[in-house]
Parts: structure tokens; C-alpha cells; sequence
């Protein structure tokens, strides 16, 4: 018979429900914090990425007297053999690459015959593989994994242009891409944009960069290049730090340095994380100039870029912006990192990404 000692009551079903409804409510109370705090962390990594990059555009300005230039082109990557000045076709980028530990991808190729890296050359072969490296340091975590995706494999926003290659390196099947942006302005600024465009009219398009070396050195007898010209004229109007040939130092940034954009998060479609298919994520971090490598307030005095997250469906390829819902994060001019709310006033926007018009700017604003 059983006995007090050895009657063992078993849980209801109705007990064992409540138990499972309690551990339910439970997790899904906590799931939202432990997303804020994965979330929280992303973010702090992002911003860290964008203090890295700061410091090494800071340190390339101590070390030449001068921030890093925007290069030539998007058909065009860096150079090791040609300095750090507008005979530089690599963009921002591939410029600091000594100032954030990455000296040896910087020197790729470096020596080598063929003096513009001519696809199937050692040289240029160099630097078709450099372009494939992925830095982790150019990707925030909360957007996508720091891989090397593939480049523009398709034009899916114009099918009528087939996929190009680099000038000095060949054509890529991938590429290392940057999450994050130059402060090239309140306006556009890069070649295309002027009046006739000086450069390469043949395709891609003509901000894509001078169609040879050639167009870079003076011809015998002439002072100058078509290069030089078209710099020229893009800094005469170009109110940014990091644009095409650009050659800015610390006291052009005359309205202050905590209160300029250096370089930021910019905006990407969501459905083209992975593809190459964003007409600003297209090409490759180690490229020159493009709306892969700056971004600005607006397309020209009367046309503004919007600020807002990345959206499904929404394609952008000049605006800044980030995968983060509570903002996007930029760097200063300081070296400082703010996260800049969505909704800050276009206007303080754009003073923001102006080195120099004299305007005033209330800290509070943004």
C-alpha cells in the first residue's frame, strides 16, 4: 500500500501551461533587451570604426601637412609608386591605409613595372588583388559582415552599361566595400559635374576618372594637365574635406573643426547589401572618387539629399545614413564621433558639411 513516504504527486497539465506561459512572457520581456544591448554593441563597434578612420585621416594630415585626397576616378585605384597628391588616383581610403595598420596593403605592387598598373601585368595584378580585400574597420556590424561582395555584377539600375573594370588593375569579381563616407560638401563635386566634363566621356560615364595617366602628366612644353585643370575647378567650388584632387589641410577648415563633418556612415538600399546593385556601393573601398567614397548634403544649392535609415526599396546614392534606427554616427574634423538624430534640421546638415561659409552652429542641434 502506499504510504506518505513514497507518494510522489506529479505536475497537472493545467500547472505545466502556466509554467510554459510564465517562461514564455519572460523571454519575450527579455528578447527586446537583449537585442537593445546586441544592438547597443554594434553600434559602439561602429563607432570605434569611425574614431579608427578619424584618427588615420588626422594622422595622414600631421604626416603631409594635408588630409588624404579623394583621387581621380572610380576606375582607378591607389598607386603606392605616386604619392600621396593629385598624381594620387587612390581615393581617402586607400591613403590612410598606413595609419591604420594596414602599411603592407597600401605597398601592393609598389616597384613593379607597367606605370599604370595595366591589367595582366605584376602591377596591375597587385592590384586587382589588394581591391579584394575586405577590412573589417570599413564595415558597421549592425549592416552587414565585413566579406568582400561582388563588383557591380550587373548595372541593374541601367542595363544598357556593362560591367567595367579598373584603369590600373583589370576586372574585379570582388570587392572589398566601406560603410562609411567622406564628407565631400554640400554640393556634388566630383568630375562629371562640370561644365563640359573634362574627362573620359567614353562609358562608363564621365566622373569615372581620366581615361590614362596621360591626362595626369603635363605634355612636353605645357605647365599643366587636363588633370589639374579639372582639380582646379572642382576646388573652387567644393566645400568638403575629402572630394576629387582635393588638397585640404587643417586651417582651410575655417568654421572650426568640431563643428565639420570629416566622414560618416552613408546611406545604402537594404536589398543591395550583397549585390553591388546600390548606385553608391557599387565599386570597390580602395577606389577613387565616387558616391562610393563621398557623400554630401544635397545635389546642388536647391536639391537636398534626404537623411534617414536604410530602406527597402529606396535608392540613394549621395546622401548619408546608416542601418541604425536611432540615427547615423560621423566623425569631426576633431576626431570626435556624434550620432546625429534623423531629424536634424537640413539646414544644420548642411552648414555641417561646409569647411567654410562663415555660418554659425548650435551644438545643441545636433
Amino acid at each position: 500500500m502506499y504510504t506518505n513516504q513514497n507518494f510522489r504527486r506529479a505536475f497537472t497539465l493545467v500547472e505545466l501551461l502556466v509554467v510554459i506561459t510564465i517562461i514564455g512572457i519572460l523571454i519575450a520581456l527579455l528578447l527586446p533587451a537583449v537585442q537593445a544591448a546586441r544592438e547597443a554593441a554594434r553600434q559602439l563597434q561602429c563607432k570605434n570604426n569611425l574614431k579608427q578612420l578619424a584618427l588615420g585621416c588626422l594622422n595622414h594630415e600631421n604626416a603631409t601637412k594635408r588630409f588624404p585626397t579623394g583621387g581621380w576616378g572610380f576606375v582607378w585605384t591607389g598607386d603606392a609608386d605616386r604619392g600621396t597628391d593629385w598624381f594620387q588616383p587612390g581615393g581617402w581610403i586607400y591613403n590612410i591605409l598606413p595609419y591604420i595598420e594596414q602599411q603592407a596593403l597600401h605597398q601592393m605592387g609598389a616597384g613593379l613595372p607597367s606605370p599604370e598598373g595595366t591589367p595582366g601585368t605584376p602591377k596591375g595584378n597587385a592590384h586587382l588583388q589588394r581591391l579584394a580585400v575586405p577590412l573589417s574597420v570599413l564595415y558597421c556590424p549592425t549592416r552587414r559582415r565585413a566579406l568582400a561582395y561582388p563588383w557591380w555584377p550587373t548595372a541593374a539600375w541601367d542595363p544598357s552599361i556593362s560591367p567595367y573594370g579598373v584603369v590600373n588593375a583589370g576586372l574585379p569579381t570582388v570587392v572589398g566595400r566601406s560603410d562609411y563616407a567622406s564628407n565631400g560638401g554640400d554640393e556634388i563635386t566630383y568630375s562629371s559635374m562640370l561644365t563640359p566634363p573634362l574627362w573620359r566621356t567614353a562609358p562608363p560615364h564621365p566622373g569615372a576618372g581620366p581615361a590614362g595617366i596621360a591626362e595626369i602628366e603635363a605634355p612636353p612644353g605645357q605647365i599643366t594637365s587636363n588633370a589639374r585643370t579639372t582639380f582646379a575647378k572642382v576646388a573652387r567650388w567644393a566645400t568638403g574635406i575629402m572630394y576629387c584632387g582635393s588638397l585640404i589641410k587643417i586651417a582651410d577648415v575655417t568654421d572650426g573643426t568640431s563643428n565639420t563633418y570629416l566622414l560618416g556612415e552613408k546611406y545604402i538600399n537594404p536589398d543591395y547589401y550583397a549585390t553591388g546593385w546600390d548606385i553608391g556601393d557599387n565599386e570597390a573601398a580602395l577606389g577613387g572618387e565616387d558616391s562610393d567614397m563621398s557623400r554630401w548634403s544635397g545635389y546642388s544649392s536647391t536639391s537636398q539629399f534626404p537623411i534617414f535609415p536604410d530602406t527597402p526599396g529606396v535608392v540613394h546614392g549621395g546622401n548619408f545614413g546608416s542601418a541604425h534606427a536611432n540615427g547615423f554616427q560621423m566623425a569631426f574634423c576633431d576626431g570626435s564621433v556624434h550620432m546625429i538624430n534623423y531629424s536634424i534640421e537640413y539646414e544644420t546638415h548642411r552648414r555641417l558639411c561646409n569647411r567654410k561659409d562663415g555660418l554659425t552652429i548650435d551644438g545643441k542641434k545636433f
